[in-house]
């Protein structure tokens, strides 16, 4: 059988990494045709040219489609692949610098700037949603769109019975760091991990090759050696550098690297660059890079120079399609309510917990264990944080998005809360819902 993927943010430079992992496993994953959806129609066509010289040079014959028209893009379609960022890039430059302003941390996914972005993404994500369910209803979605578990939050009270898998790639990121720095193999090591997206911690990880947990070897390691960042990108290996500080002062638990931005928010402050953020790296690096490409390729020159590979992106969410479609029950970190999974911590929680994926969709994993105090007591602020932003979303409550954005823990007081909150009011326009 073959099927049909739409791409949501087809426009995305994820977007090559996707099909080239996809097209790695033709045989399991026959894919017949590729809808690129966005609303910037402009990066959709760059992005189809690029899609169209990939699959000829792989010789794959397969239908390219690149569409602003929803209707057009999710008929009769089996699988969305969502990475939508609503906003773009601009906006994401004013969610990182905005905070800053403040001393605060900036930041797409987490802070003040996570929860501008959650929004901005809860409008244009619903939005994409109804479509699906008007168009293509038993059609999956398979989610990378951030901040996760706001989205999530929405989707699951709006649309409580969509098909839609919410995933985050960073635990593979993590797991191949450790492949890198210390020679694991990431393929023989079953982990349990709890969290929030982008706030979690690794309980164990169970290497198979020796029968046991490796997770205090791995600390250790950690501790007295860091981690091998050679040829990482320089804003990564910063990254990869707090994140062995941080557990070199958290010692017990492998936590996720994100959690740096709450934990040590005065050394992201203070290493930040508040006239060039992480958005400005990428609207010059990769995403001229686009351009590029697409010139080389319109002008037929230095072909042999573009350059995409399938990459832990595309892996994750090719992997979810095929557990599904073959029922392989194969074991994935997902996004979920939390249903008792995590004993000690709220029901209504949305939570990042091992679960396996099979042709009926997701079935969580229960920990049987409770979390400590520490993790419980970070865990439960933020989930209060966030729900109290998508109340301010649904309730077009102005008063509940005060309260998320000053219970939000990178923030020290409810008077810069308010002002950031209402810098972002003036700065989203209609991306955000109308705040009363």
């Amino acid at each position: 059988m073959s099927y049909v993927i739409t791409i949501a943010g087809g426009g995305s430079g994820h977007t090559p990494g996707i099909l080239l992992t996809a097209l790695r496993y033709r045989k399991e994953f026959l894919i017949n045709e590729i809808r690129l959806y966005d609303t910037d129609e402009v990066r959709n066509e760059d992005m189809r040219i690029i899609m169209d010289f990939l699959l000829k040079r792989e010789h794959e014959d397969v239908k390219l489609v690149a569409t602003s028209d929803p209707k057009d893009a999710f008929t009769g379609c089996d699988f969305i692949f969502s990475q939508i960022r609503v906003g773009g890039m601009e906006m994401r430059e004013l969610d990182e610098k905005i905070p800053l302003k403040y001393g605060l941390v900036g930041q797409e996914t987490c802070g003040l700037g996570g929860f501008a972005y959650g929004m901005r993404t809860m409008k244009g994500f619903t939005e994409m949603v109804g479509f699906i369910q008007q168009y293509p209803p038993d059609a999956w979605i398979l989610n990378y769109t951030n901040p996760e578990t706001i989205v999530s939050e929405t989707v699951r009270r709006q649309f409580p019975n969509i098909k839609i898998i919410n995933a985050c790639d960073m635990t593979i990121g993590i797991e191949m760091l450790l492949e890198r720095s210390f020679g694991y193999d990431r393929k023989n090591l079953v982990a349990t991990y709890y969290g929030l997206n982008h706030f979690g911690w690794y309980h164990d990880i169970y290497d198979v090759t020796k029968g046991r947990d490796v997770m205090p070897e791995i600390l250790e390691k950690i501790k007295q050696q860091g981690f091998n960042t050679e040829g990482t990108e320089p804003s990564w290996a910063h990254t990869w550098n707090i994140m062995a500080d941080m557990q070199r002062v958290f010692p017990d638990n492998l936590m996720n690297n994100y959690l740096q931005y709450y934990l040590f928010p005065d050394k992201i402050v203070e290493s930040a660059n508040p006239t060039y953020t992480r958005a400005n790296e990428i609207m010059d690096g990769r995403n001229k890079t686009i351009k590029e490409n697409v010139a080389k390729i319109q002008e037929n020159r230095d072909l042999d120079t573009i350059d995409y590979k399938s990459v832990a992106h595309g892996q994750y969410i090719v992997e979810m399609a095929m557990s599904i479609i073959h029922n392989q029950n194969k074991r994935f970190m997902l996004i979920v309510p939390n249903m008792g999974a995590i004993p000690n911590l709220r029901p209504d929680a949305v939570v990042e917990i091992p679960c396996y994926v099979n042709a009926k969709g997701v079935e969580p994993i229960s920990l049987r264990f409770d979390i400590p105090d520490f993790q419980k007591g970070l865990m439960e602020a933020q989930v209060a944080a966030e729900k109290l932003l998508v109340d301010a979303f649904f309730e077009n409550s102005y008063q509940k998005a005060l309260e998320a954005f000053t219970l939000n823990q990178t923030v020290p007081n409810a008077t810069v809360a308010k002002n950031v909150l209402d810098d972002f009011i003036a700065a989203n326009g209609d991306y955000w819902v109308n705040l009363k």
